[in-house]
């Protein structure tokens, strides 16, 4: 049975951050343009970043709000104007954080586009009593406060950054989510086990080792292993080094002489076949 379709527009509230699908309606909305929907924390103020299309049903995750409008120039004006706040808010936050002498370090601070609530977003090695932070800062801007305390990854994506790479962090720039990233796909990747050249600036793995680990993945299934007897073009040999990305291998030849070959240039050796059998 044919999954039923349903049509949706992708909406992001961040830069780099998730992407939320919303039902589009009859309003004629356009990749780029900025939108007000209603969201579990309110009114929203986001941006389309997927043109109305249509997708499975299993790939919404129900009940699928409408599109409230197209945003307005009032609305621009509130976001600009709710910056403006949040830089105040940060500084009120830090008087206040030093007051209390918390073990606590502010990262960001956001207000959502009704105003109904701002969240303070922070680091800590463990857990803090903020109680007494919450009831100054509700005290000071007579509105809802939240407190919520993010990891390293979190933090580097808000405040950006340059990778060991020299571009822009990729979380800050584009990954809407974080993925586990393990080890094992430094081994996969013939990079250094040395931490401080595959951890990002937060202090973790990371994140391209993990994006870019389909790339090698599927490389390495044309690419022998190093060690493995092969058939070349000049006979046989053993593969003595891979590269995977150029999905190149260097053989050593039963004459001594090492040469390098395209990946598609040799055939694994069965255990017998040099024998005869």
């Amino acid at each position: 049975m044919e999954e039923n379709k349903v049509k949706v527009v992708g909406i992001r509230f961040k830069k780099a951050g998730k992407i939320y699908y919303f039902d589009p309606g009859e309003l004629n909305i356009s990749l780029g343009q900025h939108v007000i929907v209603e969201t579990a924390r309110g009114i929203e103020y986001g941006e389309v970043v997927v043109a109305p299309k249509l997708v499975h049903e299993s790939e919404v995750v129900p009940p699928l709000k409408k599109v409230i409008r197209l945003a307005t120039a009032e609305d621009d004006a509130q976001v600009a104007l709710n910056k403006e706040k949040e830089k105040e808010a940060f500084q009120i936050c830090l008087k206040k954080i030093a007051e209390h002498e918390l073990p606590m370090k502010l990262i960001d601070v956001e207000y959502t586009f009704d105003v109904s609530k701002i969240i303070f977003y922070f680091t800590a090695e463990g857990r803090v009593d903020f109680r007494e932070l919450v009831k100054d800062l509700a005290a000071i801007f007579k509105t809802r406060i939240e407190l919520r305390q993010i990891g390293v990854r979190d933090e580097a994506k808000m405040l950006g950054g340059l990778g060991s790479c020299g571009r822009i962090l990729c979380c800050s720039s584009f990954l809407g989510d974080f993925e586990p990233v393990s080890i094992r796909m430094a081994k996969d990747q013939n990079l250094s086990l040395n931490p401080t050249k595959i951890s990002g600036i937060c202090g973790r793995l990371m994140c391209c080792l993990k994006f870019e680990n389909d790339v090698y993945e599927k490389s390495r299934e044309k690419v022998p292993d190093a060690g493995m007897a092969v058939l070349t073009p000049l006979g046989s040999g053993n593969v003595i080094s891979a590269n995977v990305l150029k999905e190149k291998v260097t053989v050593e030849l039963a004459d001594k002489r090492v040469v390098e070959f395209e990946a598609g240039e040799v055939s694994e050796l069965e255990e017998n076949s040099e024998a005869g059998v």
